[in-house]
């Protein structure tokens, strides 16, 4: 990828097509980055495991899925405390009060949204050294999961059990909390996937009525947003550039992955010390529909003429009125927002080759 100067704002990225492939919509698909620029490392000897669980993940298996990895680790030798979550928001509140010692892991069983409410509550704690999570993907979501590589509940075991890992960065993030008329003042959180404001929001908020639906939900949810087609105006700064406009989409990502396993970054790495960020310009509904389109078909949307694809370090969203704002997947907060990545903050359990 090179750099594209635009007299708009920062220089875009500009991707490189990826000639081995079909061209669908036009275009090929775009080479991706790679998820990892670090080396993985061991860690020979793994602490207390801290398994927090959320009941509710997925199709309400969480709390099944739990007990058993529970069950996995302790065959092993592991010690391990087990917390189940009780509402949204409680995992939080429980990972900030655990008593950890240097080599404890942190296991998630959840999706997205509970990893994030546990690094949160951690990285509140205020720990001085980068401490290890681990995730055994339960949830809706399971970005982070696809591009760890994560495919079964024992890979997921057998990460910890080796203790291999990768350094992990983390955006800290602030905003007010709670959406549009529900606001309860400011708060931090720490983001390791994604965080998004606009269209996206706006259908997840719509799938989230329609829970009934399964997975389909997203794809309604997204068509439902797009025939509305709402003016969003928005001032964005990336790393003290500003530029103020009517905007479709911002898609602000650290993993490749988000939503319904959509490919929504595919310049992302999880440890290169930047986030990644997707801005969809002012669009009519045909042009929403193509550029979901292309989203959809292996991330060439990043080929769409009204897309500009950018890496930061800092950045600020500011809208006329609160604005809703999405968190690893949960719609949780309003603008304004600020952020600032932490480079390899943490660190996180990968499968190994074995």
């Amino acid at each position: 990828m090179s750099n594209n100067e635009s007299s708009q704002g920062p220089a875009a990225l500009a991707f490189k097509p990826d000639p081995s492939s079909k061209k669908k919509k036009g275009e090929h698909k775009p080479i991706y980055a790679e998820v990892f620029t670090q080396k993985s490392t061991h860690k020979s000897e793994v602490g207390r495991v801290h398994l927090l669980v959320n009941p509710y993940a997925g199709k309400r298996k969480g709390g099944e899925i739990g007990e058993y990895v529970k069950e996995l680790l302790e065959k092993e030798g592991r010690s391990v405390d087990i917390h189940f979550s009780e509402y949204s928001g409680h995992l939080i509140e429980v990972a900030e009060a655990i008593q950890a010692q240097a080599n404890d892991v942190f296991a998630v069983v959840g999706g997205d949204g509970s990893l994030s409410e546990v690094i949160t509550g951690r990285m509140r704690a205020t720990s001085e050294e980068r401490e290890l999570f681990a995730l055994i993907p339960a949830g809706t979501g399971n970005s982070v999961a696809n591009d760890l590589g994560l495919t079964s509940t024992e890979q997921a075991v057998r990460s910890i059990l080796h203790g291999t890992y990768q350094n992990l960065d983390l955006a800290k993030v602030e905003l007010i909390e709670g959406l549009p008329g529900s606001e309860k003042g400011q708060t931090v959180r720490y983001s390791h996937n994604l965080v998004t404001w606009g269209l996206g929001v706006d259908s997840t908020i719509k799938a989230e009525r329609m829970r009934w639906m399964g997975p389909m939900r997203y794809d309604v949810g997204i068509l439902m947003a797009i025939m509305a087609n709402n003016r969003r105006h928005a001032t964005l700064t990336l790393d003290g550039i500003q530029m103020e406009d009517d905007y479709t989409l911002f898609l602000i990502q650290n993993s490749q992955t988000g939503g319904s396993m959509l490919p929504l970054a595919p310049g992302a790495s999880l440890d290169d010390g930047l986030m990644d960020i997707g801005i969809l310009k002012k669009m009519t509904r045909r042009d929403v529909l193509k550029a979901f389109g292309m989203l959809k078909s292996e991330g060439r949307h990043v080929f769409h003429p009204r897309v500009d694809y950018h890496k930061f370090k800092t950045l600020r969203i500011e809208t006329p009125t609160p604005a809703a704002i999405n968190i690893d997947g949960e719609n949780i907060g309003s603008t304004p927002l600020k952020m600032e990545v932490l480079p390899s903050a943490v660190q996180i359990c990968v499968p190994t080759s074995e």
